[in-house]
């Protein structure tokens, strides 16, 4: 059994400026994932900067409300929510709330530095 407790992951600013923590990922823990997990925040009135990945994400928002951009499309994201962002999308988002804006992200398969163009 593996289970890794949040505070316990090194926090770090991630190449599109969120502050990220990765919680699983196949090439640092001996797991049979496809998969990538990492715990993301936005500071108020904070964006993260436009970029993409090769392969497909998803966020799942736990706090917080931001605008989400996905090529053109903007919609207004609040917990609960679930994002489908297709491969080769333009995506970022932007915190609307006073809080940190955060979220859970999972890439398929694993995020790799050189599956991501950041603008």
């Amino acid at each position: 059994m593996l289970i890794r407790k949040l505070l316990e992951c090194p926090e770090f600013v991630a190449g599109d400026a969120t502050l990220l923590r990765e919680l699983l990922h196949p090439d640092k823990q001996p797991l049979a994932l496809r998969y990538s997990l990492a715990h993301a925040i936005v500071p108020p009135g904070a964006s993260s900067k436009p970029h993409s990945l090769k392969t497909s994400e998803v966020y799942y928002v736990l706090s917080g409300t931001a605008e989400m951009h996905i090529n053109d499309d903007v919609q207004t994201i609040v917990p609960g929510d679930a994002v489908y962002i297709p491969p080769d999308a333009k995506q970022f988002v932007r915190n609307l709330s006073a809080e940190p804006f955060v979220f859970l992200c999972i890439v398929d398969p694993a995020w790799q530095p050189e599956d991501e163009t950041v603008d």
